[in-house]
């Protein structure tokens, strides 16, 4: 039987805009948290959330659902990969200054347990290892609702002026 979903999403150059103004990482992914900032249409066409932000810390939620499948019914490893980029990148954004900002150059994925939409909500945890002034080096944790390491990444991150 054919399944359908729909999909909306806001004008993503409005958050740019916003992410080229006066906001700090850490300020513009609170605002998308709070829902003063559109999330941008990659999270809604995903299904992931800003859960926590801090400063060099974040973590986003995704509730695995039949959509998410590759043909053997398990979630597809991209989906699992955006997740893990999507926080990764986050948190070193989160660490910089207005008019900063920051894009993966490198990523690695290593896949641990198979996630299903039984699996429940899942949590993707990142951290900066280490930031200089042009790149970052960041970790990223997927674990289930009971602390079980599903995935994890490194990234490096490129740092770059926007204003």
């Amino acid at each position: 039987m054919e399944r359908k979903r729909i999909i909306t999403w806001d004008d993503p150059q409005l958050n740019k805009r916003a992410a080229l103004g006066s906001m700090s990482g850490l300020d513009y992914l609170k605002a998308i948290k709070e829902g003063t900032i559109s999330p941008p249409p990659a999270a809604r066409l995903i299904g992931y959330t800003v859960a926590e932000v801090d400063k060099g810390s974040v973590v986003f939620e995704l509730q695995p659902r039949e959509y998410h499948y590759n043909p053997f019914a398990t979630v597809h490893g991209g989906i699992l990969s955006t997740l893990l980029d999507t926080a990764m990148t986050a948190s070193v954004l989160s660490t910089l200054p207005s008019g900063f900002s920051c894009s993966t150059i490198e990523i690695k994925v290593n896949f641990i347990k198979t996630v299903t939409a039984e699996t429940g909500m899942v949590r993707c945890e990142a951290r900066p290892i280490h930031s200089g002034k042009n790149l970052a080096f960041v970790e990223g944790r997927l674990k289930d609702g009971n602390d079980v390491l599903l995935a994890f990444g490194v990234s490096t991150c490129s740092i770059f002026q926007v204003a």
